[in-house]
């Protein structure tokens, strides 16, 4: 749980939606966020701290509204947790840095990991700068 002055500066730093997705834990509603149907090609990173998070050469069309990638840009970079909210068992993913929620993975995505790291738009930026993982 975060100390009430990291509380207040994130409350400073985030929009509204921003901080209720990655601070409160809440869900963007599916096909309204920037990133869902997004095709750039560059690195998706935690919009709090920045975290490389995701490679926009990991990420598939799912159909579910929002952006969903088969793994992480590296490993350890998030952490997953059980989430147990509105009656069902679900993996919650996290930036592994800051601890923002990200959104939850699902064992339901293409080849080859199998996973759908179903993700928030709100709580991503996008980076387009060329690097080793955009390439």
């Amino acid at each position: 749980m975060s100390e009430p002055d990291d509380d207040a500066r994130w409350r400073e730093r985030l929009t509204p939606e921003q901080y209720a997705v990655t601070r409160r834990g809440a869900t963007e509603r599916a096909f309204t966020g920037v990133y869902w149907d997004h095709h750039g090609t560059g690195t998706y990173r935690c919009v709090c701290c920045g975290e490389a998070l995701f490679a926009s050469s990991d990420k598939f069309e799912s159909g579910s509204g929002w952006p969903s990638f088969t793994q992480p840009a590296t490993d350890g970079v998030v952490d997953e947790r059980v989430d147990s909210s509105h009656g069902m068992a679900r993996t919650e993913v996290r930036c592994r840095s800051c601890g923002a929620h990200l959104g939850h993975v699902f064992p339901d995505g293409p080849g080859p990991t199998g996973a759908r790291f179903c993700i928030n738009s709100a709580a991503l930026d996008f980076d387009d700068t060329p690097g080793p993982d955009t390439a």
